[in-house]
């Protein structure tokens, strides 16, 4: 018998089968095999068609059940993990007005700035955690001032995985977690955020119904089964956005975890007991799959723009035929990078540097000593020193972190980059074979509780091993005390 798992991403949609017993993935697939494209009709702006994901994802299953040979009885349950703060508006008959605004659509960053200025930041601290700022709640805002007329036809709001969990059961409801994400949610009250709901002029009517983050939240209908092919009756026992659900996957439930993941952009997610918001412009702060008001745990997400994309600029632009290659080359160098430091900044406005746009600065570098391997030694010295600057952030808004874990891919397949991080930070980094997929399949079990048991499936399938600190830490600080230099003498002036 078998847990499904649908990690709902913006580019492809991957489906996940485990075994419930041992937890061991049966195998993922990915829809489409090219990726999923965006609707642009004004710069900053980004769209999906809802009815798209659906789409891919009832395709994914399909491949699912015939290359394993598994029919649709044997699934016993559904786990799904999304693309955070995107917006799905549906009429009362659920079929969706608009096409979703996603995560990474801009349009309504001023409302967002207007409304911390006016609610003040300190009710937005306190209470939200955040600044209402480009996310789910501001969009909705944004639909209101732009498109009354559809405005007036919404029957209810939801994040991605809502819509996909309406699709298989027709039944519409949220989590505290998604709605926190989205911006909805008021930690001091424990309750929806009805002083923004009432600031943006938006009817509470359109909040749907609160279930569990872990629980039977809806079952499969037979419009669902006729779609999907799963059978009608198959519980969804669990939702999460993206990065909750990657923190999950890694098995980082507990304050003062951390789950890093180092792909085109970097993010450093870690739990927290303290609803602290006093870096609610620079760090994000969600209700984590396990928050109760009881025992609250808080993810902070720090988002880091200029991540692998600058190593992967690199190996476009630099006579070298693979990262392999370019770590080889950046290995013969010495700590520091004899002086060349590299700001990895170049993908846009970096919201832990206050949303300063400073590029990608490559400095120090005599024509007569350096070549390419310094080049590559210092890209990656400089993602791992922006990983440490983030962490410098997070600790001062009350984090004290005590053990990272990180997927098995991209950065961290680098000895240099997780070497540097795990040394300046003073902690070890978990290196694992998962994905968010898998991690939404078997956190479906996690409605009976065992999350123990969920841990020890994790280590016990996916562990591949351990970066420990070095003893001799005072080289990688001199080199990052250097980075951090360049760096402050660059914000000095923007």
């Amino acid at each position: 018998m078998y847990y499904l798992g649908l990690d709902i991403g913006s580019s492809s949609i991957k489906a996940a089968l485990v075994d419930i017993e041992s937890g061991k993935s049966l195998g993922v697939v990915q829809e489409p095999k090219e990726e999923m494209g965006m609707f642009a009709q004004k710069n900053g702006w980004a769209e999906q068609n809802p009815n798209d994901w659906w789409a891919h994802i009832c395709a994914a299953i399909a491949r699912l059940k015939k290359e394993y040979n598994v029919s649709r009885t044997q699934i016993k349950g559904i786990g799904i993990a999304y693309q955070m703060h995107g917006l799905v508006v549906l009429d009362k008959a659920g079929e969706p007005l608009r096409k979703s605004i996603i995560w990474c659509d801009s349009r309504a960053v001023d409302i967002g700035h207007k409304a911390f200025a006016e609610l003040g930041e300190d009710l937005c601290a306190s209470s939200l955690l955040n600044s209402p700022a480009n996310f789910t709640a501001s969009k909705l805002k944004w639909v209101k001032d732009n498109e009354p007329e559809l405005y007036k036809q919404i029957h209810k709001f939801m994040l991605p995985g809502d819509f996909i969990a309406y699709k298989f059961t027709n039944t519409m409801n949220t989590t505290i977690s998604g709605l926190s994400e989205g911006i909805f949610w008021d930690f001091k009250n424990d309750t929806v955020a009805n002083f923004l709901l009432e600031h943006y002029g938006l009817d509470q009517a359109l909040v749907p119904e609160i279930v569990d983050t872990f629980g039977v939240q809806s079952l499969v209908d037979e419009k669902g089964e006729e779609d999907s092919g799963i059978a009608a009756g198959t519980p969804i026992f669990y939702r999460a956005g993206d990065q909750p659900n990657n923190a999950l996957s890694l098995n980082v439930f507990n304050p003062g975890e951390v789950a890093a993941t180092g792909g085109t952009s970097g993010v450093m997610y870690a739990v927290t007991d303290n609803l602290s918001g006093k870096e609610s412009t620079r760090v994000n702060n969600f209700a984590h799959v396990n928050y109760e008001k009881s025992e609250p745990r808080i993810g902070k997400l720090l988002n880091i723009n200029g991540a692998g994309i600058q190593y992967r600029w690199l190996l476009n632009n630099l006579d070298v035929s693979s990262y392999e290659d370019m770590n080889t080359l950046a290995s013969e160098i010495p700590i520091g990078s004899d002086g060349v430091c590299m700001l990895p900044f170049g993908n846009g406005a970096e919201r832990m540097l206050n949303n300063k746009e400073i590029g990608t600065r490559l400095v120090n570098v005599n024509l007569n000593n350096h070549n390419k391997a310094h080049v590559c030694r210092a890209a990656l010295e400089g993602i791992a020193f922006s990983f440490v600057y983030g962490m410098e952030i997070m600790t001062s808004d009350g984090i004290k972190p005590s053990v990272i874990r990180a997927g098995n891919d991209n950065l961290f397949r680098s000895e240099i980059f997780a070497n540097t991080v795990a040394t300046l930070i003073e902690q070890e980094i978990e290196i694992y074979n998962t994905t968010g997929a898998i991690g939404a399949a078997r956190a479906a079990k996690l409605h009976q509780g065992d999350f123990e048991g969920f841990g020890k499936v994790i280590m016990d399938n996916d562990h591949v091993m351990t970066f420990m600190p070095f003893k001799d830490k005072q080289p990688y600080l001199d080199a990052y005390n250097n980075w951090k230099k360049e760096l402050e003498l660059i914000l000095e002036t923007k």
